[in-house]
């Protein structure tokens, strides 16, 4: 934004910072930041950040505007760890986003396959990848993030080794991709939770809310809490351990809704037949 002073005759144009700052796990041009860019479009500062925690920490001090963390995936399931975080950080949801993860294979330009002899990327990245790797005589390392393979590659220069990224680290760090979608399962998605500092302001038109509760260790109180909700979708429903409290367990739940005035009576009638309700936000499906 640009901000006009006048004085007399002098005119001062002053550049102001407005661009909004998003905290994310890993490295420029992984899957949080194409998730962060599908929310809030390109026109953003990226906060890389090494964990999950720093992520939430950022955003907590106010070092991010916002924070952007994964919470669950289609194949692999919920990652426990970040109900955790998003509890102990006391931080508000604000939104979501749905996320197709889509691998490549990517190397220097003018490399070809033939070229290849290693191929580098995370882990779990590889893993996605199996069925494609398997049919190549390539040795395979592991690193920290897919678009830190991607970079290491430009940065070295190294053109016998491939990497396994997305799309968009591909583009920012100038290789080539040589082969789309090589990950096995194509319909492989990534839910993503865009975070907040505590506001309270809920969005009109919102029609979804997570939220977690507490019950009493008895029989049947898990139940009785569940029966509570009527006429609106329990679209998730994740158990989670309390450390302080050996087997006894918190239990995550998104609640899907027509209108708000719904959503309110389900609450109040979840919290009079629990022990504690928190509400992590109410916000607009991702779908």
């Amino acid at each position: 934004m640009i901000l006009i002073l006048t004085c007399a005759s002098t005119v001062r144009i002053f550049l102001t910072d407005t661009m909004l700052k998003v905290a994310i796990q890993g490295y420029e041009g992984c899957f949080h930041q194409i998730a962060a860019n599908k929310y809030f479009g390109r026109d953003i500062e990226i906060m890389p950040h090494d964990t999950f925690r720093g992520v939430a920490a950022a955003v907590k001090s106010g070092e991010a505007d916002k924070g952007v963390m994964a919470i669950e995936n289609s194949i692999a399931g919920s990652i426990i760890a970040n109900y955790s975080i998003l509890q102990d950080a006391n931080l508000q949801v604000a939104g979501e986003v749905y996320l197709p993860v889509m691998q490549n294979l990517m190397a220097l330009p003018g490399v070809k396959l033939d070229d290849i002899r290693e191929v580098e990327s995370h882990p779990m990245a590889l893993l996605q990848c199996v069925e494609y790797l398997d049919q190549h005589p390539w040795k395979l390392i592991e690193s920290e993030d897919t678009a830190l393979s991607a970079r290491h590659i430009a940065e070295k220069g190294l053109r016998h080794t491939a990497a396994i990224a997305s799309e968009l680290a591909a583009e920012m760090f100038g290789l080539q991709i040589l082969a789309s979608e090589v990950n096995t399962i194509k319909s492989n998605y990534t839910r993503f939770m865009i975070l907040k500092r505590h506001d309270h302001n809920i969005d009109p038109h919102a029609n979804k809310a997570s939220l977690y509760f507490k019950t009493n260790h008895k029989e049947g109180s898990l139940l009785k809490a569940l029966s509570q909700l009527n006429g609106i979708n329990l679209s998730k429903l994740q158990s989670y351990p309390i450390p302080s409290e050996p087997w006894h367990y918190l239990f995550h739940i998104d609640l899907e809704f027509q209108c708000l005035d719904d959503y309110i009576s389900n609450l109040d009638r979840l919290q009079r037949a629990t022990e504690e309700v928190h509400v992590y936000g109410v916000y607009r499906s991702g779908k």
